[in-house]
Parts: structure tokens; C-alpha cells; sequence
């Protein structure tokens, strides 16, 4: 399984990056602003800067919902950088513009999935990526990884090529299912990724080493 960080924040890319472990970046217009990144020019200029710091796809969203609107926007993001993959919307006239995108060589990544059956569009029109967001579907009551097994098992049925991108992550056991439930990519904040590190055990077992190391001196 590979792992994205999911943030526009450069010095936690960089943090990412530097545990050696990184495969990839998505953002969306959320983490921009949170970042104060506004204007045209300033998100491009961004978005460039995170594609020089990372060897991997790198997902950039569209800001419009019209097919036409979608396909100009993603063809100026496409231009930036050959690891920009842009992310769309699934609704019907996102599904129409990956099918473009997909006839003209330009990757996608089909973003806001909660169910099966719009990962099969989104497979269907050929996105690169599918990310489901089995956090907010934990949110409503329901089992965000039981929608990432059933995803990838359809995908394994049919033969489709479309990643499943696991999004929405809020938690380091979060990432661990979703291993188990073979997803191909797991895009998370960085304190997730960092909460694999943790364990109790860990920290006790090295402080008995450092302990009964000083008295070796």
C-alpha cells in the first residue's frame, strides 16, 4: 500500500517526505485555504512547489462543476507539473470530464466517493484514482471500511485498473485496516502517519536499553 500525505502544509510534506515513506500528495481547496494559499496564480505557484519536493502523483482539485469548467481547469493543472493528477468531483458532469481526461492522456483522481456504485463510474470513465472517504462515512453511522473491501473486491472482480485511494483518514488504526482491506494508497494527515510509530512497548523497551546501557560505560 503505498502512502500520500494529505495536506497543502510544505513542511509537513517535507517531514513526510524525509521518513522515506512518502508516495504521493492530495489536497483540496479545504487545505489550500487553510494554508491562506488564494488567487489563481498562488495556488498554481503552490502547487509546483509541492511537485518539485515530491516524486510522486500529486492530486490537484477543480474548483468548477460544469463539464467545460472542470475540463479548462484540469488542463492548466496538468500543465504544471507531469506528477499533477487532477482530482474530480463525483457528480455527472465530473464522471463526463474524467472520461475526457482519461481519451487525452491527463490522470485523474475521482474524489467525494461514499459508495460502491459510484466507484464503478468513476472505474468505468477511467479515473486514475477513486478515493472513498470512509471517515465521514464512519461519521454518518456506517463502516467506511466495509466500503473499501467491497470496492476493491469489485475492482479485482471486473479487472478495473482505477487505484482505490483510501481518504478521510482520521486515525493510525485507520491506516492499518485499510492495509487489510488491500487498498492500493492511503492519503492521511501527518499526525496519522507518525501514530504508526507509537506503541507503549516501544517506548518502554528503549528506555530499558538506554538504562542498561549507561551502566556498560
Amino acid at each position: 500500500m503505498k502512502f500520500f500525505i494529505d495536506t497543502a502544509n510544505i513542511e509537513q510534506i517535507k517531514e513526510a517526505n524525509d521518513l522515506g515513506i512518502l508516495d504521493g500528495v492530495t489536497t483540496n481547496p479545504t487545505l489550500m485555504a487553510k494554508e491562506g494559499i488564494k488567487g489563481h496564480d498562488a495556488i498554481m505557484a503552490h502547487y509546483k512547489t509541492i511537485c518539485e519536493i515530491v516524486d510522486g502523483p500529486v492530486s490537484a482539485e477543480v474548483f468548477g462543476t460544469k463539464f467545460e469548467d472542470i475540463v479548462e481547469e484540469g488542463k492548466k493543472l496538468a500543465l504544471i507539473h507531469p506528477n499533477i493528477v487532477v482530482k474530480v468531483p463525483m457528480i455527472k458532469d465530473g464522471i463526463k470530464a474524467i472520461k475526457w481526461f482519461t481519451d487525452n492522456g491527463i490522470k485523474t483522481n475521482c474524489t467525494l466517493v461514499f459508495s460502491a456504485g459510484q466507484a464503478i463510474l468513476a472505474a468505468k470513465a477511467g479515473a486514475t484514482f477513486v478515493s472513498p472517504f470512509l471517515g465521514r462515512i464512519d461519521d454518518s453511522s456506517w463502516d467506511g471500511i466495509q466500503l473499501i473491501e467491497q470496492i476493491v473486491n469489485i475492482y479485482n472482480v471486473q479487472g478495473y485498473m482505477t487505484e482505490v485511494l483510501a481518504a478521510s483518514i482520521r486515525t493510525p488504526l485507520h491506516i492499518v485496516r485499510c492495509a487489510e482491506a488491500g487498498a492500493d494508497i492511503c492519503t492521511c494527515p501527518l499526525p496519522s502517519i507518525l501514530g504508526l510509530l507509537k506503541h507503549p512497548l516501544t517506548d518502554l523497551g528503549l528506555q530499558q536499553f538506554l538504562n542498561d546501557a549507561k551502566t556498560m560505560q
